[in-house]
């Protein structure tokens, strides 16, 4: 990995490894050595060198591996992955205590991966902001892979330690439930929105189909990207929890005949998609305090090739829900489709009188996950919410309190509506609130 960024000798800083140095490391997959071939303020390139033992490979705890003679030791794949989260496991979560700007910096990089599978290369690192370049080794499989991008560091080696497995087609050890976990969390902020989720969720889940599903069931509650053709394992008929969530709220919006609606919180526009293409909702606007998924809800919905009259109903705006912004009164109704579990509890004040006193639709739909059902998920680890970002998350009795509690004080009446397959005991997987405050806008 070579970088030109200015001091280059910064990307020691960055990666907690001195460039005056070479280190060596025990991981599980081997010896992995640590080193800078080239260290001035003009560029850096550092170099990760994993020693694998094939025999020691082959009889391992765990290890799927038959054969002696394999090409496991020399191919770029789950062995280098473990070694990368291993060596530069700082790193690669963006923690710098000495360098915190410049680790949330994107920054010019050049990665060259020797012997890798290349070709889904481009296909897979494009997307993700990279230029590809492969040069085969004749009849082989395996290439010489280049890639160039201005990325920031711990996005390009989250990228690595999922794709390079992914590109390999195999794991060396089983595949069990946390690989749901540690893809969820390596893929956060850009495996949702991949053109390519689902074949880099198959591959890096070794095609195991339950574990393929409750990955895309989770990306897709998460992060509202919704799969297609997902076969749901909690719910018949088989559809998605998305899928399911948002057919609750449009179907919400058109009992209270709102035509102008507020998607606050839209993210990368999942539910702007779903309510576009119901022609009674005449003005949608859609709201979010990232600029970067404002932008990824504009190219998933087309908007640049759009027609004038369909265009013109769409708004995108840039605010935080926890500041009052008048610009956003008058509307007959707002969604917060997975949103509150979102906001620091101390900031739910904030984000209710900008919603309820402010802006103030008649109709508000709130949307959360119901912890009760958590255990009900096969590979969620006890204890464990949803989602890393996730502040909290509510039983129904506490959903219910906070949402009486907000109605009594802003004027509105609540009534509560369960979406998902409900279990006898836990209730559904998702609890909605739907206010209304009687107001004619």
């Amino acid at each position: 990995m070579t970088t030109t960024h200015q001091p280059a000798t910064d990307l020691g800083h960055l990666l907690h490894k001195h460039p005056d140095r070479a280190q060596s490391f025990t991981t599980s997959s081997g010896v992995a050595h640590v080193f800078y071939p080239k260290a001035t303020n003009e560029e850096c390139t550092v170099a990760l060198l994993l020693e694998v033992d094939p025999i020691a490979l082959v009889r391992g705890p765990g290890s799927t591996l038959t054969q002696y003679v394999n090409d496991r030791p020399y191919a770029a794949g789950s062995l280098l992955t473990v070694a990368l989260g291993s060596v530069f496991r700082t790193a690669m979560n963006g923690r710098s205590e000495s360098y915190p700007e410049l680790a949330a910096t994107p920054i010019p990089l050049v990665i060259r991966i020797p012997a890798l599978p290349h070709r889904l290369a481009a296909r897979l690192f494009t997307p993700l902001g990279w230029a590809v370049e492969t040069t085969g080794h004749g009849d082989s499989r395996f290439g010489d892979v280049t890639l160039t991008g201005t990325v920031r560091l711990s996005d390009a080696l989250k990228h690595l330690y999922v794709l390079l497995p992914v590109l390999d087609g195999g794991k060396h050890y089983w595949v069990a439930a946390d690989e749901v976990d540690k893809l969820l969390k390596a893929g956060d902020g850009w495996l949702a929105a991949h053109p390519d989720k689902e074949l880099i969720t198959t591959r890096y889940l070794a095609r195991k189909r339950p574990l393929i599903t409750s990955a895309l069931e989770r990306l897709a509650d998460v992060d509202e990207v919704e799969p297609e053709e997902l076969d749901n394992a909690l719910a018949e008929p088989k559809i998605s929890l998305a899928a399911q969530r948002k057919e609750a709220v449009v179907k919400a919006l058109k009992e209270a005949r709102a035509k102008r609606v507020l998607d606050l919180g839209c993210g990368g526009g999942a539910l702007l998609r779903a309510l576009v293409n119901e022609p009674e909702f005449t003005e949608i606007h859609g709201v979010d305090v990232s600029a970067k998924a404002l932008q990824e809800a504009a190219r998933k919905l087309h908007l640049d090739r759009m027609g004038d009259r369909q265009r013109e109903r769409i708004t995108l705006r840039q605010s935080a829900l926890t500041y009052a912004d008048p610009e956003l009164a008058g509307y007959d109704a707002a969604v917060l489709m997975e949103v509150v579990e979102h906001v620091d509890p101390s900031r739910l004040p904030a984000l209710e009188h900008s919603v309820f006193t402010v802006a103030r639709p008649a109709t508000v739909l709130v949307t959360t996950p119901n912890v009760e059902y958590n255990v009900l998920f096969e590979t969620l680890p006890e204890g464990q919410m949803r989602h890393s970002d996730h502040r909290f998350e509510w039983t129904r009795a506490e959903f219910q309190e906070w949402a009486n509690d907000v109605a009594e004080r802003r004027g509105y009446a609540v009534r509560f509506v369960p979406i998902g397959p409900e279990d006898a005991e836990r209730g559904a997987p998702t609890q909605m609130a739907v206010f209304s405050s009687g107001d004619v806008n």
